[in-house]
């Protein structure tokens, strides 16, 4: 009998972690073709039966920044300090943007998906990367966006002057990308159980 166990070849063990940051980032790099397949899935559920597609990646943030500076510009009247509004509203939408729906849809991933977890392993960091990740690509789109109407008010007109504190950009993004990601994973364990949490985070995000 025991020369029997000793041949045989087990595909997967189970133990338990032996570290809480434990995170078996290298098993995660193993899965990245599936990481990049959930980032595919994301954009071609999104917008497969829209009529204007990932237009809408310039739309959305367009109509939010167009309304904001005509309740907070026109109606309200808050000053913004001598900058562009259209450049200092389309700044916080898109920096906003991504951080909301990253922390949103990683809160729900669990509930979300519960019918594929359910079926194979795989591990279950990849889903909340592929969120952040695809968010990613729509926020660097959305910049561009940004960047166009920055690039703009910065060469027609004398209201921006930009220092060295935007190189530091990058290491923002990535430091709210990973907060995103954190909050999100430790309240997608909450809304598995609590499935009226997701409307009240949504709620919140919003306010």
């Amino acid at each position: 009998m025991s020369e029997i166990l000793k041949e045989e070849q087990w595909t997967e063990i189970i133990q338990p972690k032996t570290s809480l940051l434990d995170l078996k980032l290298d098993e995660l790099w193993r899965y990245r073709d599936l990481v990049l397949m959930f980032v595919r899935r994301d954009f071609v559920a999104n917008y497969k039966q829209t009529i204007l597609g990932p237009l809408w990646f310039f739309i959305q943030p367009l109509l939010t920044t167009i309304m904001f500076v005509f309740i907070f510009g026109r109606v309200a009247g808050l000053s913004t300090d001598g900058l562009p509004m259209m450049a200092f509203y389309l700044a916080g939408i898109t920096i906003w943007n991504y951080f909301s729906e990253s922390f949103t849809k990683t809160a729900s991933v669990f509930r979300d998906n519960a019918q594929i977890f359910g079926k194979v392993y795989f591990p279950r960091l990849t889903m909340p990367v592929s969120i952040v990740i695809s968010n990613l690509v729509r926020f660097l789109i959305q910049f561009a966006l940004f960047l166009a109407v920055w690039g703009y008010y910065l060469f027609a007109t004398d209201f921006i002057h930009p220092n060295l504190y935007v190189l530091l950009t990058p290491l923002l993004l990535g430091m709210m990308a990973l907060l995103a990601l954190g909050f999100g994973m430790i309240f997608s364990a909450l809304t598995t159980k609590y499935r009226d949490l997701v409307f009240l985070l949504t709620f919140g995000i919003q306010l």
